[in-house]
C-alpha cells in the first residue's frame, strides 16, 4: 500500500525485481531509483499501469520496492504493508 493506493504482493516482488534488474544503464553511472520509473517495461504488472500516469510515479514505485525488501511485508515489520494489523 502506498497512500490510497493497494497493490498485491505479489506484484509488488515483480516491481522490485525490474527495479533491481534496471539500476545499472552504463556500468560507470548507476542510475539513482529516485529518478528510474519502470512505466517503459513490458513486464510490469498491469496494476502498476494507472501510476505511471501521475507526476509522483517515480517515487511511489521507490517506496513499494523499498517495502518489498527482504520480505519485510511477509512479516508485517513495515507500516508500509496493508492487512497485518
Amino acid at each position: 500500500q502506498d497512500g490510497d493506493l493497494k497493490f498485491s504482493l505479489e506484484s509488488v516482488k515483480k516491481l522490485k525485481e525490474l527495479m533491481d534488474g534496471n539500476r545499472y544503464i552504463n556500468p560507470r553511472m548507476m542510475v539513482p531509483m529516485a529518478s528510474y520509473s519502470p512505466c517503459q517495461e513490458k513486464h510490469l504488472p498491469e496494476e502498476f499501469r494507472p501510476v505511471c500516469k501521475r507526476e509522483d510515479a517515480p517515487m511511489i514505485f521507490r517506496r513499494l520496492s523499498l517495502a518489498a525488501e527482504d520480505d519485510l511485508c511477509e512479516i508485517c515489520a513495515n507500516a508500509a504493508c496493508a492487512g497485518c494489523f
